[in-house]
């Protein structure tokens, strides 16, 4: 694909603008690291000062935007690692929680920085010190400059997990010349589903292949065990369910949902996982507003037999929740938000339920519907009589578990085929090594 005149006309523009930027994105970022949202000690990487020496030899980059990006990416560098050893790796995130969970996942050796800034100066010192040899973007992170100059200088690029929603889609149809030239710095793009792969390719870029999501390849998320034993021992059988990765609006739906079915089901323990732990405290204050007496996991605390909800507001600790609940209601889908992945609680056997707004899972949500691993509710009072109805009924909460763990073993070849369709550049860098 080449790209487009007067694509590369108006990319130019705005790269030569950011020039301008950079003392008012420095002072954004400074205003965020006071509140938390940044990290002010590793705070000029964003500027593309790097804190870590460049390894000799070919390097591979990785970059993933946040949380759910990074986490795919495990999997991926445990395979590189194992098949191209002599290439170091670097995996770039750009949020202050995705760069504290990989601090405790990523493998030894593998160098971990906050990605810099789209501003040319910046850029310009990451690609200078790093100078990366191939470039493996997560989903859909289409920065201008990063890729021009990251092109530039040599590094072969390639789009993994490729994704573009419905609504990017629309929205980059109206600049048609500016996606297509964006596109055309990347060799390979690798789409997680034919609706991204169809995205793509009319949007220009080629070749695009799919083999499914990389989301879905990794083994489930870990736990550890003398928690995992210790909770248990405290809730003691209490009857549970959890609300996972939640959005601002969602607890609140939880808190009704555990208020109605308290009566029915006798000392009811409601977890609730807000995607963000940041928002701990926001959420203990509006919980306990309502009356109801609340533990929070980030404070170490233990649910005692008055616990009505255990806020589990910590990271990276999402395995331990879904092996406690086998009930599971996966967040961000009540309201707009596209939902989260509800593949990592089909790994653990959990019986899931979602909102009806599940767009960035679109087609793994309509086959789990269909495997009957999967429901969906309208709202939070459907969500509180679904809740009760698998509470209640013992042999459809274990089919609908026992089909989520079926439906999550025929997603394990993904990884295989995605790490072949990479080989040719990587076997070229490892040649080069």
């Amino acid at each position: 694909m080449s790209a487009s005149p007067i694509g590369r006309a108006l990319l130019a523009g705005y790269r030569l603008s950011t020039y301008a930027l950079g003392p008012v994105v420095r002072r954004h970022l400074v205003k965020r690291a006071g509140r938390g949202r940044e990290d002010a000690a590793r705070l000029e990487e964003r500027f593309g000062v790097a804190s870590r020496p460049r390894p000799d030899g070919p390097l591979v980059w990785l970059h993933a935007a946040s949380i759910g990006e990074s986490l795919s990416a495990l999997p991926l560098i445990a395979r590189l690692r194992e098949r191209w050893p002599e290439l170091p790796l670097l995996l770039t995130t750009g949020t202050t929680t995705s760069a504290r969970l990989m601090v405790d996942r990523l493998p030894e050796g593998v160098i971990h920085q906050y990605a810099p800034v789209d501003l040319a100066p910046a850029v310009r010192r990451f690609i200078a010190h790093w100078r990366p040899s191939a470039g493996l973007m997560l989903e859909s992170e289409f920065w201008p400059t990063l890729l021009h100059d990251a092109d530039a200088a040599g590094c072969a690029l390639a789009v993994v997990n490729g994704r573009i929603s419905a609504g990017s889609y629309r929205s980059w149809r109206r600049v048609l010349p500016v996606i297509r030239t964006l596109l055309s710095h990347f060799k390979l793009v690798l789409a997680q589903s034919p609706e991204d792969k169809a995205h793509f390719e009319a949007l220009g870029a080629a070749p695009v292949d799919c083999f499914g999501n990389l989301k879905f390849a990794g083994p489930p998320l870990a736990a550890d065990r003398e928690t995992l034993e210790c909770l248990t021992a405290a809730i003691a059988g209490r009857p549970l369910w959890l609300a996972a990765s939640t959005h601002p609006g969602e607890e609140e739906s939880a808190a009704e949902a555990h208020e109605r079915l308290s009566a029915r089901h006798s000392g009811l323990l409601t977890l609730i996982a807000p995607r963000h732990p940041e928002r701990g405290a926001e959420i203990a204050a509006m919980l306990r507003a309502r009356g109801l007496t609340i533990t929070r996991r980030s404070l170490g605390e233990t649910p005692g037999s008055d616990t009505a909800i255990y806020l589990a507001d910590t990271i990276g600790e999402m395995g331990l929740w879904y092996r406690l609940a086998e009930v599971v209601f996966v967040g961000r889908s009540l309201a707009p938000k596209g939902g989260q992945n509800p593949l990592e609680p089909a790994k653990l056997g959990c019986a899931i339920l979602s909102g009806p707004h599940t767009g960035n899972f679109r087609q793994v949500t309509r086959e789990m519907i269909e495997a009957g691993a999967q429901r969906q509710v309208a709202d939070e009072s459907a969500l509180a009589e679904a809740v009760d109805e698998l509470l209640r009924d013992s042999e459809t909460r274990a089919a609908m578990a026992a089909a989520a763990r079926r439906y999550a073993e025929t997603q394990a070849g993904v990884l295989d085929a995605v790490v072949t369709a990479l080989a040719p550049i990587l076997d070229r860098l490892s040649a080069r090594s």
